[in-house]
């Protein structure tokens, strides 16, 4: 299963694939040089079909926990200042997502979208300290009674050149379903109340919609 966010490109792929393997056949003539083509033209295809990729994902909906936005790794757990929003101090989360990862994000929690915005920016490598302000980025907040207030926000990296965001004012949203995806990009930052209870570690792999990775202290 593909992501909808993904179907043009992987047609133009395939089209752009498919001629360039029919025009290798019939004009080079060099057997080994005609083979390394082909292979470099199916690895291409692959590589852009596993990158859209959309797996389905069993989220066991709590209003109590946080799940990850994102598949990737914890790069970041820390107490910091978001400025945008909040204006006061947080738990930040970030997931960090490599080329191989499904790049689809989702909603931590369910609950009612109380703030959308778009930023556009840089495109500074994601690990970049300086990328979750001067990046391309989209910043999300979610409100539930039971978990508050809670923000994720999307940052392209350095191959990223579009973010999607499904996410609008007002709308309900349910933990887990898609919220928006980000095309060849980068990394997610979660921003959790103070008295969460963090339940990942730095440099532990989390899948999207399935892990959990805090929860409520009540």
């Amino acid at each position: 299963m593909f992501h909808k966010e993904g179907h043009k490109i992987i047609t133009v792929t395939f089209i752009l694939v498919l001629a360039l393997f029919l025009l290798t056949d019939f004009f080079i003539g060099i057997a080994w040089l005609r083979t390394s083509i082909m292979l470099l033209l199916i690895v291409f295809l692959i590589i852009i079909l596993q990158f859209f990729r959309n797996p389905k994902r069993n989220t066991l909906i709590n209003n109590n926990t946080v799940v990850s936005p994102v598949d990737g790794k914890v790069v970041v757990i820390e107490e910091v200042y978001e400025k945008e929003y909040f204006k006061d101090k947080r738990l930040q989360v970030s997931v960090f997502m490599s080329p191989i990862n499904v790049h689809v994000t989702r909603y931590p929690i369910s609950g009612n979208v109380i703030f959308s915005k778009y930023h556009p920016g840089k495109y500074l490598v994601a690990w970049h300290p300086k990328a979750s302000e001067e990046n391309e980025r989209t910043t999300v907040v979610v409100e539930n009674e039971n978990y508050g207030k809670v923000l994720y926000r999307q940052i392209a990296g350095a191959l990223a050149k579009r973010i999607v965001n499904y996410a609008k004012q007002n709308d309900k949203v349910v933990q887990g379903e898609d919220s928006g995806f980000i095309k060849f990009g980068s990394r997610v930052d979660v921003f959790l109340p103070l008295d969460a209870k963090i339940k990942v570690q730095l440099n532990q792999k989390v899948k999207g919609g399935e892990s959990i990775i805090a929860e409520t202290n009540g």
